[in-house]
């Protein structure tokens, strides 16, 4: 039997108050206790020969052998998937704080905390479950899974679902048709075999040929929807712009409906770790955020179909709704909010588009991070999704360099995750360069790269990561909604001044047409940062209630 994950502590000088403060967790982890930096190598070594994992590292901020922050770093290269908090005693938790604030600040550990001075410090035990949780969500298979996806070959569609699933923050595990698990699931179907086959907790099975499905089986379709009724908003693009809307617009008791495409959360969903939002000092994964405002906006009435792509919007005349049409029904809304997103620009090099699925990934595809142990992997981009997804993929891979065209990384990355990715040792920076081919038996094996001045290269790769820039999702909409050069929809004075109505220009958020909005990357001129497309969801509220008060 697989031991269970491990804590390890190091407390040279208060091991009783340190254990104390963990006590609660030795039911569910093997806590340890050291004394020393090379107590606690000694032991994570022990844990891993014994097959076991350590989830967590909790250290005091003085250690008798070495500094604490160094000691991490060893013990970052022997377990990258541990979380790293330091827990400071009361004597010395506010002269430790400046230097190890800095230091958290640029990644070298997750959390500086003030040790547990009694019982039911939830202060304390809220940011340790915090980082327990992050390390449940990416590092191991579950333990209690909602959905079972059975599988023999981890191919390109097994491992979409997996992300889609990962994404939706539902539990799940891929197990072999010839293990208990999937012979259970089999007994279950009565069709011809194909995998993937995919059962939820209901017991219902599917076998779909797309991830739509998948969504739209769990999800439902728009046809539930009673065709007599005209929801109040009805917003495409369930990322942050759409989930800030469908929150403030159902708590106003508007009736509202989002249709995502994809997986609720968009593009920032995939985020493995976003660090500057407000309001959360230790940082929170893109699923934990679209999680958990999508369990907001469900509170107060919001409906959601996912994988649900709109294909086409009919703009209402003389006061008739609006109509978005999808493959499986129609919505009828007084008012229209486009925050579709954008998304990754092709490579373009034919041979690595054959592969996608097998090595090549568009976006940070988290399930696929821990398909990476031991290999070279390769992400290819300069903002700061593309800075997350390198520094996720090097808790798992063997070895992560980024791929940037221009010559560094300042202009178009936060200076947190530069400072985190050039303390890590296991990423690197190849900027000038391109990946111009690469290919691979069945999946990907190689790349061949160019920087200027330095021509070509060929480098063995087990993975890469496109992350190449933002492409609007906009061919649904109709010619009466203006959008730029580069097809990002224009709004408020950026609509062209003989479309104004009584030479006034729309709302800042406002389309050339009545009652349609657009907020978040989609629209032309957006800062395409979470916060501001949060910001930009919640600021559409005003401008639907101003709309339907005027009708």
């Amino acid at each position: 039997m697989t031991p269970g994950p491990a804590i390890v502590l190091i407390a040279p000088d208060h091991p009783d108050e340190m254990q104390a403060g963990f006590a609660r967790y030795v039911q569910e982890y093997d806590v340890r206790v050291t004394g020393s930096c090379v107590e606690a190598l000694v032991t994570t070594r022990e844990i891993l020969v014994a097959g076991g994992t350590v989830a967590l590292v909790a250290s005091e901020s003085v250690l008798p052998d070495a500094e604490v922050l160094h000691c991490f770093a060893k013990l970052r290269e022997k377990v990258p998937t541990a979380r790293r908090l330091i827990a400071a005693h009361w004597d010395r938790f506010l002269t430790d704080a400046p230097a190890l604030r800095s230091a958290m600040a640029r990644g070298e550990f997750d959390a500086f905390l003030l040790m547990p001075r009694g019982t039911r410090d939830e202060e304390f035990h809220h940011a340790v479950t915090e980082l327990l949780s992050d390390w449940g969500a990416t590092v191991p298979d579950p333990e209690v899974v909602s959905v079972k996806v059975i599988s023999p070959v981890r191919d390109g569609l097994t491992l979409a679902i997996r992300d889609f699933l990962d994404r939706m923050g539902m539990p799940h595990r891929v197990w072999e048709p010839d293990t208990d698990a999937g012979r259970h699931v089999l007994d279950l179907w009565d069709g011809e075999v194909a995998f993937p086959l995919v059962m939820a907790s209901d017991r219902r099975v599917i076998q779909p040929s797309t991830v739509r499905e998948v969504a739209q089986a769990f999800y439902g379709a728009p046809t539930e929807i009673d065709v007599d009724q005209v929801v109040d908003l009805a917003i495409v693009g369930g990322g942050p712009a759409g989930l800030a809307a469908a929150v403030y617009s159902a708590s106003e008791g508007l009736s509202t409906i989002v249709l995502e495409a994809e997986a609720i959360g968009g593009q920032a969903g995939t985020s493995s770790m976003i660090r500057n939002y407000l309001g959360f000092p230790r940082g929170i994964s893109g699923m934990r955020l679209a999680q958990r405002a999508r369990n907001q906006a469900l509170r107060f009435g919001t409906r959601f179909y996912a994988g649900q792509v709109v294909d086409e919007l009919r703009v209402g005349v003389d006061g008739q709704p609006h109509v978005l049409c999808t493959d499986t029904g129609e919505v009828r809304a007084r008012t229209v909010l486009v925050s579709s997103g954008v998304a990754y620009r092709k490579l373009r090099v034919e041979p690595l588009e054959e592969l996608v699925g097998s090595g090549v990934h568009y976006g940070a595809a988290m399930s696929a991070a821990r398909e990476m142990e031991g290999r070279d992997v390769f992400v290819v981009g300069g903002g700061n999704s593309a800075g997350q997804a390198a520094v996720h993929l090097a808790r798992f891979a063997r070895s992560v360099t980024i791929v940037v065209r221009r010559p560094t990384l300042a202009a178009t990355m936060s200076s947190y995750l530069i400072a985190e990715i050039e303390l890590n040792r296991r990423i690197s920076v190849r900027p000038s360069t391109q990946v111009v081919d690469g290919g691979g038996e069945a999946r990907l094996e190689w790349l061949e790269l160019e920087t200027a001045g330095a021509g070509r290269q060929r480098v063995d790769a087990g993975g890469l990561f496109l992350l190449l820039g933002a492409e609007p999702h906009c061919e649904w909409l109709p010619g009466e909604i203006v959008r730029d050069g580069d097809g990002f929809v224009l709004t408020g004075r950026d609509v062209p001044k003989e479309l104004w109505i009584g030479d006034l220009p729309p709302a800042n958020l406002a389309t050339s047409v009545p009652g349609v909005f657009a907020a978040g990357d989609v629209r032309a001129g957006s800062m395409k940062r979470v916060a501001s497309a949060t910001g930009e969801g919640a600021s559409v509220v005003s401008l639907v209630h101003a709309h339907l008060g005027a009708g």
